[in-house]
This record gives C-alpha cells, sequence and structure tokens, in this order.
C-alpha cells in the first residue's frame, strides 16, 4: 500500500521513491527514477524529470518543471510556474543530455512565481529568490534577490522577513525574534 497520495490524473513511472505523506496532484508526472522526500506537495502540472531529488517537505506550486540535474534540499518552496534549466545552450536538432548541468537549492530556500533558474548555479540556504527574477549565478545563503539579470538587494531571516542591520552589524528577524550577524557584507550568520 502507497504511503503518499497521488490524484488519479497524476502519472508516476516506475522506479521513483516517494515518500511518506507525500501529495501529488492532477495531471502532474513524475519520471523514472527520482526521489521525492517525506510530506512534499507537488502541485498541478508540475513536471520532475529523472534522477531529481527531492528533500522532506518540499512544497512545489502549479506549473513547474524540475529537470532532470535538479536537486532541492529539504524545506524547499518553488512558486508558481518557476522554471529550472539543465542545458546551457539548447539546441532542438542537436542532442546534449550528456552535458546537462547540476542546479542545487539548499535547505530552506524559496523561489518566487515566474523565476527562471539557470542551470549549473547554487542557490544559499534560506536564500529568496523574487517573482520574475532570472537567476544567471551563485546565490548566497540568506540573500534577497530580484530581477532580470537577478541581483542581491539584501538578507532575508529564515522566516522570509527583510533584515535591517544595525551599525554594528545585527539584526533580528520580526517574526521569530531570531538574531542574525552580518560578516564583512558577504555572509550572514545565525546566532544561537
Amino acid at each position: 500500500m502507497d504511503t503518499f497520495f497521488a490524484h488519479e490524473t497524476a502519472v508516476i513511472d516506475e522506479g521513483c521513491e516517494i515518500g511518506e505523506g507525500t501529495k501529488i496532484w492532477h495531471f502532474s508526472h513524475i519520471m523514472t527514477n527520482s526521489k521525492i522526500g517525506k510530506n512534499c506537495n507537488i502541485g498541478q502540472n508540475v513536471v520532475v524529470s529523472p534522477q531529481v531529488v527531492l528533500g522532506n517537505n518540499v512544497k512545489v506550486q502549479n506549473n513547474v518543471s524540475i529537470y532532470t540535474g535538479v536537486i532541492c534540499e529539504d524545506d524547499v518552496f518553488l512558486g508558481p510556474s518557476m522554471v529550472f534549466t539543465n542545458v546551457i545552450n539548447p539546441r532542438s536538432a542537436i542532442i546534449r543530455k550528456n552535458e546537462y548541468q547540476q542546479t542545487i537549492v539548499k535547505k530552506g530556500a524559496s523561489i518566487g512565481a515566474n523565476a527562471t533558474i539557470v542551470c549549473g548555479n547554487e542557490i544559499g540556504e534560506y536564500a529568496f529568490i523574487g517573482a520574475g527574477a532570472v537567476v544567471t549565478k551563485q546565490v548566497l545563503p540568506y540573500a534577497l534577490v530580484v530581477g532580470n539579470p537577478s541581483k542581491q538587494i539584501g538578507w532575508i531571516s529564515e522566516y522570509g522577513h527583510r533584515l535591517d542591520f544595525d551599525e554594528k552589524g545585527f539584526a533580528t528577524c520580526v517574526e521569530s525574534g531570531e538574531k542574525y550577524q552580518l560578516i564583512s557584507n558577504k555572509k550572514i550568520v545565525k546566532i544561537l
């Protein structure tokens, strides 16, 4: 007996691993040899290509394409109609399946609606990609990035709130009360 839910219109190929408590909704296709963790939610009309890895508690909104080469760690959010690429220079007449590049989305990161993630990049832990952004390079942990091409405009807490650092380089999340420190304007650390 399956320990996950799949809507009757979903297509799940043989050889997939799907974790307990995961839900797969209307017209989604989970392709062979993909791994989906526990308590994930795969929205309507989603494609999960072969060998994709999704961690636990990943939320995939409607109309998302997750292509071979993508790895999402735990607690990742993929907004409606966002897309990944997996070949840097695709051509219809040239087969480049041996050139797929890896894209890693680290724990807790969120990618907004209609964003595009160009392959070969890493999205850092708890990073926040704004709606419609086009990511063409690595995104730092806790970074807030927007635009086309995307650029970092600030830092964000694990609860998804913009952090305003004082003159000594400290900030507090308005929702959680968690404290963060900015180091050399290049990275932040959560203070335990």
